[in-house]
């Protein structure tokens, strides 16, 4: 008996749900294979979906027709917006998420999706055709010896490819406590000329809350009136949220952390991986920063059903001993039990620019990588790279063009630019300084920016191509409302001063009174009675609604100055120069550049620009020889 499918996915983590489960809606026969089928889209670290630039994603990922969003609202605990004193481009949202109700509906929604199997097991072969001009993928086998037949693999193995674990000084092989790590496949990658390399994360100890007293910790509690990620219509806002807790380290802390250095796999050679630099250990938050003698850490439930809390900030591989004394340091965890101490992670990865934009590896034809394969981290960077990856697979079995997102389009097109042309040094995370372009990237829009494409592919259905059009219209109603309706000076002054903005010495456009900092579209509303009642006609979604009308008029300068800028360099993307130049024998390239080309082999001339070492003067070489 033969087992065969059109796409098989190799792990249900965050990155293989959402390949998985968008390829089998597309209408490709689809497997999922993993190592447990009771830890589908595990939150292995942190228990929480977004924040800064990663919000961003996840509201693009819904847009575009995937599943983080909607199970993040449906298992939310707490909802925060970051950012909201700053301007809209870095409003970024983030939830609490009750971690097992998040893997259980992950769980219900894969199984119930038609063309979509699940096949408990590992994967510790990539079976390869070797009859044509390119090697190409035929299939995989399992550790259990089974050989499952397919088109198109999409890898995405995370921390399990070669997982080693350790604390203090001990080791043990895992892709993460309680689970086996995998083995064959970097070894056959490699075999074939693959890059690999070694990575390194990390994850703190958790609590037990009947052991913490709650009354000596700093309460941070969710939004008053909190939002949600997904723009589909069948998901609510969280209700009765949790909260999380605020706690400091001190010196006695960090003298007591200091013992273990000597034990500690990051300090004494035995952990060889490259670590996040941006999220580092609390060990080497000492070392890094030995001046500050107190570090704020964040108390975070895992769910409300349970007792485990989450003490973010303070991942560590220190021995268990050493972790658990200082712990006992920190005000209200004196008698503080531990269900499980932090521990390091090292696993393998593949350089990402052995990838083409689409996700599909250079050298061999139908095999995709996503997520932290590629050398990225977290949760909401894996599940865009699953998106995108499940969509191209499927495209490509019907000869269709990848879906390729622009810099300027989405922060999934930032990420996978990033990644393919830049690759990476350390395990990448999303920031929006990393975006050009981050007014054009706000995440209020991004269903504006990306569901009609998303229907136009097939994945977005029709409710929700239907409700993009619904709230595009309102948006715009309100606009030009807002454009062409005429303020007199002596009806709308009283009400000017009571809001503290300057009154009018003539009349105006409405639009000019919304662009002051002072006024909004809805305290404003409340004194022109023919714009309040344009509101009242808002019946669906009005919240959001009025938000995007006013960040769009607030911010439509901005918007448009960036659009052009955006537009300009958008034309050296038309300038196609893939297997045009043998760049080893242009000898006015620096040899620096002629290295990098030769490794990338950019798509456009704008691809090329934007490779670590090609220089202004290259492009120019670049455009002279293209003919500009």
């Amino acid at each position: 008996m033969r087992l065969s499918y059109d796409i098989v996915v190799v792990g249900a983590g965050h990155a293989g749900a959402e390949a998985a489960s968008a390829a089998a809606r597309l209408g490709s026969r689809t497997l999922l294979i993993t190592i447990d089928m009771e830890k589908i889209a595990s939150m292995s670290c942190n228990p929480a979906v977004g924040g800064v630039a990663k919000g961003q994603i996840v509201r693009e990922i819904d847009a575009l027709g995937g599943q983080m969003a909607r199970i993040t609202d449906q298992s939310a605990i707490q909802f925060r917006m970051l950012n909201r004193s700053k301007g809209a481009a870095m409003w970024s949202p983030r939830a609490q998420c009750d971690k097992s109700e998040f893997s259980r509906l992950w769980r219900r929604t894969l199984e119930n999706t038609r063309n979509l199997y699940l096949w408990q097991d590992s994967v510790t072969e990539i079976l390869l055709d070797h009859t044509g001009e390119k090697v190409a993928v035929r299939g995989v086998k399992t550790r259990m010896g089974v050989e499952i037949e397919c088109r198109r693999v999409v890898l995405t193995a995370g921390t399990f490819l070669g997982g080693l674990m350790h604390c203090g000084t001990n080791s043990a092989e895992g892709g993460r406590a309680g689970d086996e790590a995998s083995h064959g496949i970097t070894e056959q990658l490699v075999s074939l000329g693959f890059e690999s390399g070694r990575m390194k994360t990390g994850t703190p100890a958790r609590l037990d809350a009947r052991t913490i007293n709650f009354d000596a910790l700093e309460v941070q509690e969710g939004d008053i009136e909190p939002s949600k990620f997904s723009y589909d219509a069948d998901t609510q806002v969280v209700k009765h949220q949790l909260p999380c807790f605020m706690v400091y380290t001190s010196k006695a802390v960090h003298d007591i952390l200091r013992e273990g250095f000597d034990r500690s796999p990051l300090f004494n050679g035995t952990i060889s991986g490259i670590g996040p630099r941006y999220c580092p250990s609390i060990e080497d938050k000492l070392r890094t920063f030995a001046d500050k003698e107190q570090h704020q850490l964040f108390l975070e439930p895992e769910g409300r059903s349970t007792n485990e809390y989450y003490l973010n900030g303070f991942s560590s591989s220190l021995p268990y001993e050493v972790q658990l004394k200082a712990l006992r340091k920190i005000s209200g965890l004196e008698d503080v039990h531990v269900y499980r101490p932090g521990y390091a992670i090292e696993y393998d990865y593949f350089p990402p620019t052995q990838l083409r934009h689409s996700l599909e590896t250079k050298l061999v034809d139908g095999l995709y990588f996503a997520g932290q394969v590629n050398g990225t981290t977290g949760y909401e960077e894996a599940a865009a790279q699953g998106l995108m990856a499940g969509i191209n697979a499927h495209r490509s079995l019907h000869n269709l063009e990848p879906i390729v997102l622009k810099r300027d389009e989405a922060y999934i097109g930032v990420l996978i630019d990033d990644l393919v042309t830049k690759g990476v040094d350390e395990p990448y995370r999303m920031f929006t300084s990393r975006a050009e372009y981050r007014i054009l990237l706000r995440m209020d829009d991004a269903d504006m920016r990306l569901t009609e494409r998303s229907w136009k592919l097939g994945l977005a259905k029709n409710d929700r191509y239907e409700l993009l059009k619904t709230k595009r219209a309102a948006v715009n109603n309100l606009i030009e409302f807002a454009r062409t309706y005429s303020i007199k000076a002596a009806l709308i002054n009283p009400a000017l001063e009571s809001l503290g903005t300057t009154p009018l010495r003539h009349g105006c456009k409405l639009v000019d009174l919304i662009n002051r900092p002072q006024i909004t579209i809805e305290n404003i509303a409340e004194h022109v009675s023919a714009f309040k009642h344009q509101l009242d006609k808002i019946t669906d979604r009005k919240e959001e609604i009025i938000e995007a009308a006013e960040i769009l008029i607030k911010y439509e300068g901005y918007i448009g100055r960036e659009r052009i800028i955006a537009d300009k360099l958008g034309r050296l993307e038309s300038i196609k120069i893939k297997g045009k130049f043998d760049y080893a024998n242009i000898q006015s390239l620096s040899t620096e550049a002629r290295q990098k080309l030769i490794k990338i082999d950019p798509e456009t001339i704008a691809q090329a620009s934007r490779i670590p070492g090609v220089s202004p003067s290259d492009i120019n070489v670049l455009l002279v020889l293209s003919g500009r």
